[in-house]
């Protein structure tokens, strides 16, 4: 997915959970993490992204300076809230930053790492460094809460950002498309995410895999026949064999796409659905970078598989997944919205299209998403969604399906896109063995697992439609 917090850094989410550490410490004085952190989260406020940020962070910070870093975006709203209750005028951004990562980190049931006395003692400190005459206006904000704690938590929750830590307009929409558990939803994005692996079936199987995570000492457990989830996120340089291909990050939840388009999508026990993926057939991958389910298809099934991305850099990235796993694709960089400069006019037997999005299902991974993304930015990519299915419609052979999907649990770029696509093609229809999942919620009170997996923590939201040509 293009721009922030879209496919591109989604998938850098594999990244993100694999160097966050189960705690922020690192042999660094806490004031200069601080300040690290304080300016990751002053480049989010400015409307850049954390990924961006971390990259200018030094190497020997950046593992600790993530953790602070989406423990404070997490809890960014909260934050917001008491810094207006302390300080009515803003301080300068720098200070602001600085002050609003040491208030989130004090927030009271936000799990906060350290000492609340040790933290303020830092972040005077931090403010020293950062900029010298603010380090007293620091320290008397800071105390200042500590004293009166109860009571500025009192009236910012009443302010519905503070309380969900999300901006007003994102909170409206979760609660008019989900109505019945839209706080839950909304709480869900302050969790952790857990790490989820698939292996490679060509490979070996989840159940063999977690027997050897076990023998190194990481407690797993398999779901289904490729899956496995993490009883805590590790570095993937700590995986056996993952430099070997045996095995990927990837979210239970995407874990559907490749059995859906596949044909493997019915659950375990139950009838063999009568579609099924021919060996060799011709399948496209419309917006494949940086190639997890790219990777999954062929680790599947032997496919003429073409994957396709309108920014050549990130196909690097599909080329570096599938030699690690040793698989192989056509690559091609285009856009596919706009097949005439690319289509050969062979139709293809399946087409993938993972669609760029808001990625409002994966905030847990990327919780600077929700503070970079705009109202107006729904209806910009509900376009340029629309104009990709139909634009890749005419690309599917009659009895081809084409499945549609998204990171997202906004129904502007699921159900109501599909909907409305539904509409304009009356050869189209949704699939109904096996079902289209439609939207998956990251609840843990929600089937979201993949077809024929065990429950599990919850997964990440993302939406499916399964589409045949009729």
């Amino acid at each position: 997915m293009a721009s922030v917090g879209g496919k591109a850094d989604r998938r850098l989410r594999a990244v993100n959970a694999a160097a966050q550490p189960t705690s922020p410490q690192a042999p660094l004085p806490l004031a200069r993490l601080l300040n690290h952190t304080a300016d990751a989260v002053q480049a989010v406020r400015a409307g850049q992204s954390l990924n961006v940020a971390l990259a200018r962070c030094p190497a020997a910070a950046r593992a600790g300076t993530q953790a602070l870093s989406f423990h404070v975006l997490r809890w960014l709203g909260s934050a917001q809230g008491l810094r207006a209750q302390l300080a009515p005028k803003a301080p300068p951004p720098k200070v602001d930053a600085l002050l609003l990562t040491a208030l989130a980190l004090l927030w009271p049931g936000a799990q906060a790492p350290y000492a609340e006395h040790t933290l303020v003692d830092q972040a005077v400190e931090a403010a020293r460094q950062r900029a010298k005459a603010s380090a007293a206006f620091v320290n008397a904000v800071l105390r200042r809460f500590l004293r009166e704690r109860d009571a500025l938590v009192a009236t910012a929750l009443r302010d519905p950002v503070a309380r969900y830590n999300h901006p007003a307009w994102w909170i409206e929409r979760i609660r008019l498309d989900w109505p019945d558990n839209w706080q839950a939803l909304l709480d869900a994005d302050n969790q952790r995410a857990p790490m989820t692996l698939r292996v490679n079936a060509r490979r070996t199987d989840a159940p063999a895999y977690v027997a050897r995570l076990a023998a190194h000492g990481i407690d797993a457990q398999a779901i289904g026949s490729h899956g496995v989830i993490l009883a805590r996120p590790c570095p993937v340089t700590q995986l056996p064999g993952f430099a070997q291909g045996e095995v990927s990050v990837q979210d239970a939840n995407a874990q559907r796409a490749a059995p859906l388009l596949l044909g493997f999508g019915a659950r375990a026990g139950a009838a063999a659905p009568a579609w099924r993926l021919a060996r060799g057939a011709r399948v496209l991958d419309a917006c494949a970078a940086p190639g997890g389910k790219t990777a999954h298809l062929l680790e599947l099934a032997d496919l003429d598989l073409l994957a396709l991305d309108r920014d050549p850099s990130r196909l690097v990235r599909v080329h570096e997944t599938l030699a690690r796993l040793g698989l192989a694709a056509r690559t091609l960089a285009a856009d596919a919205a706009t097949p005439a400069a690319w289509w050969d006019g062979r139709q293809f037997a399946a087409i993938l299209l993972d669609a760029p999005c808001s990625a409002a299902g994966i905030v847990r991974r990327h919780p600077d998403v929700r503070w970079l993304r705009r109202r107006t930015d729904i209806d910009a990519l509900s376009a340029a969604q629309a104009g990709l299915l139909d634009s890749l419609w005419p690309l599917l052979a009659p009895g081809g399906r084409l499945l549609y999907c998204t990171c997202s649990v906004f129904k502007a770029e699921g159900q109501q896109q599909i909907d409305a696509f539904l509409q304009r093609q009356p050869g189209a229809g949704l699939v109904a063995s096996p079902p289209s999942p439609g939207h998956l919620l990251p609840l843990p009170d929600n089937d979201m697992q993949p077809a024929g997996h065990e429950s599990g923590p919850a997964a990440d939201g993302f939406f499916y439609a399964l589409i045949e040509k009729t």
